[in-house]
């Protein structure tokens, strides 16, 4: 990596800051002042600014119980959105592994890591994904069926993937769907003429959302965790 980018992303200033640094001679590379930025760090150099050393922060990993009332953006002129409840240095670099709109609750997952995020919301991978409805309707036996079969969405051309519906009781359903599609669940809903009033995301894969996290509140997976998706 170039000094200058390495520097950069340890600290947070631009790549133009970072360059008035060096050309300050603030920065060490193994003891040694170094101007250059396109300077290639080797594996294990100990670079210091300051004297203070820096080190690369690894990928992000978080799980957040999302609120309702916010959105999956980095930025919204209009609505609150789930990075405002986040307090860490590189949250401008996160981004959200799907989207939950701004009516559903539950399981969201952010990273930095885009590989990573790719392989849950590929389509190629089918990963599973877990809702809690709450519907103004019976949830029917005839239900279980439909949605197994496949639904014909309203302004789709084709069904969708079967999905497995769980009856919990007369209005509330376990939903289970492998496909991302736009508000796909409540349009799945009202393909059989009900309609969802409350909606929250309780699965992601094997990732089942904390239930010791408040709506609002975000934790680092554990490394098994993330592993979960590799």
């Amino acid at each position: 990596m170039r000094l200058d980018r390495f520097i950069a992303e340890t600290t947070g200033m631009s790549r133009k800051d970072a360059t008035k640094v060096l050309q300050r001679a603030e920065v060490t590379v193994d003891g040694a002042v170094q101007k250059k930025g396109a300077f290639k760090l080797p594996a294990q150099a100990v670079v210091k600014w300051n004297n203070e050393p820096l080190e690369l922060v690894g990928p992000t990993y978080l799980m957040m119980h999302k609120p309702l009332g916010c959105v999956c953006a980095n930025d919204d002129g209009l609505h609150l959105t789930v990075f405002s409840y986040i307090n860490l240095p590189n949250k401008d670099k996160l981004h959200t592994v799907g989207r939950l709109d701004l009516d559903t609750s539950g399981l969201l997952l952010i990273t930095d890591d885009g590989q990573w995020s790719h392989r849950i919301t590929s389509p190629k991978q089918q990963c599973p994904k877990v809702y809690h409805a709450w519907l103004a309707e019976p949830v029917t036996e005839n239900d279980i069926t439909a949605f197994a079969q496949g639904l014909q969405l309203k302004g789709e051309t084709t069904l969708t993937a079967p999905a497995v519906l769980e009856i919990i009781n007369e209005r509330e359903a376990l939903v289970q769907v492998h496909e991302g599609r736009y508000h796909q669940v409540r349009r799945m809903f009202a393909a059989v003429g009900n309609k969802v009033e409350q909606l929250h995301r309780e699965q992601v894969g094997a990732l089942t959302l904390d239930t010791d996290l408040a709506p609002g509140e975000y934790r680092a997976l554990s490394a098994e965790e993330v592993a979960l998706f590799y």
